[in-house]
């Protein structure tokens, strides 16, 4: 299907069409230490009870419950310490009436002993310590398999690898993991007026700022992006760069060249890869000539270039996308209702994007400063987007708003 004439659709419908085409990434094993923003290929069970035995939580003493029954503040039971024994040791000795083990936390629980009583509920003697209360049997004891059991799913597949999984992983003897791979991905920024960052800046020229931009989206999904040189505006060379790319690459994003202008080539060059174009143009501001082709199983992100819509394609159309080939469960950032702080009185005819900052102290939002499309400083202001609907007249403080979260950022109180 090759589509000559830019029709919009909505938003929610170019997110659908990228996601059909997202096609799976094939499943590899990888070392636990190198699979951080993986995402797991099968599920992962537990291998074994946790905890495996049954072990005090406190340092303390183990004892017999029963031994503590009518113990009070007038009538302290008196205790002899038999042995010691810190996390990874076990003791030898079998709990005869008023008798306890000095235990670390973490130790398993001494047969015969039945309960924990902790350090600083004792007072200690010459050859143990009294308590002055009665404890329950089972009472400080962290009992075998509480928290989980052998065979119990813990993590189901698709689901993101975080050092906190890592300790999961890791708890359970899984010392390689099965993942999804990481799809390739070629970033190639276009237009003549476009600037390197250690270049002279000379009239008329502007600094590659998408690049950069997009090549530190994709490091927060943990790929590493592959940056090709395209000579400025030449049709001929920008299609023999994408079609060395595509060699390689399960993904190519485009910044640039999207648009109708003399020199906007991505449209007539789609045309000669053959690729399917799946959509031209997208009911939003900014990005509205945001264009996603496929070819096969490849897909071909042609993003606006002009900063802020590119920043807005790649979170709502690319990062999904990848997240989904790579088997995430959960592709898309969170949408919450904040509540506008100052006015925003423009139209909407379509879908607005808005670089925001969400207040998370007040649950309010406003926009993050200068709103065209080609701005760049809102963007590194912002931790949000602001999402107003199409056929709207503006809006003002107080209204309730959606909310797209890009960013979790830091606070300066706790």
């Amino acid at each position: 299907m090759m589509l000559d004439k830019r029709t919009p659709i909505p938003v929610d419908e170019a997110i659908a069409h990228c996601m059909a085409r997202a096609a799976l990434m094939s499943t590899i094993s990888i070392p636990l230490a190198q699979s951080l923003h993986y995402y797991t290929a099968e599920d992962i069970t537990a291998t074994y009870d946790i905890p495996m035995f049954d072990k005090s939580p406190y340092d303390g003493y183990a004892v017999r419950s029963a031994d503590t029954i009518g113990a009070d503040g007038e009538h302290r039971i008196a205790f002899r310490t038999i042995d010691h024994i810190g996390a990874g040791e076990v003791s030898s000795h079998i709990l005869k009436p008023y008798e306890a083990v000095r235990i670390m936390t973490g130790a398993p629980i001494p047969e015969g002993a039945d309960a924990v009583v902790m350090l600083e509920q004792t007072v200690d003697t010459n050859d143990g310590f009294t308590v002055r209360k009665s404890f329950d049997q089972g009472e400080n004891i962290s009992v075998q398999g509480e928290e989980c059991r052998q065979g119990e799913l813990i993590l189901p597949a698709g689901t993101l690898i975080t050092p906190g999984v890592q300790a999961v992983l890791a708890t359970f003897s899984y010392a390689t993991i099965h993942v999804r791979k990481k799809p390739v991905v070629a970033l190639i920024a276009t237009g003549s007026e476009l600037t390197a960052i250690d270049a002279p800046l000379l009239p008329g020229k502007i600094r590659n700022s998408n690049g950069p931009m997009i090549a530190g989206q994709l490091a927060e999904l943990g790929i590493e992006a592959i940056h090709y040189q395209a000579e400025a505006d030449h049709y001929e060379h920008l299609l023999s760069t994408i079609q060395t790319a595509l060699q390689t690459s399960d993904i190519i994003i485009t910044t640039g060249g999207v648009s109708v202008g003399d020199y906007d080539y991505m449209p007539a060059i789609y045309k000669a890869l053959n690729a399917d174009i799946l959509f031209n143009k997208i009911a939003m501001r900014p990005g509205s000539v945001t264009t996603v082709a496929s070819l096969g199983q490849q897909l071909l992100f042609g993003l606006s270039g002009n900063p802020s819509a590119c920043y807005t394609g790649f979170e709502l159309l690319v990062r999904p996308s990848i997240k989904s080939m790579m088997g995430a469960t959960n592709c898309y950032v969170p949408v919450i209702e904040g509540v506008l702080s100052e006015d925003f009185k423009k139209a909407n005819p379509f879908t607005r994007f808005i670089r925001a900052e969400y207040d998370w102290h007040t649950r309010t939002v406003k926009p993050a400063g200068f709103n065209k499309s080609n701005a760049v400083v809102a963007i590194a202001k912002s931790n949000s987007m602001i999402i107003l609907p199409g056929g709207t007249r503006g809006f003002r403080a107080g209204d309730a708003v959606k909310v797209m979260l890009t960013q979790l950022p830091d606070v300066s109180q706790w």
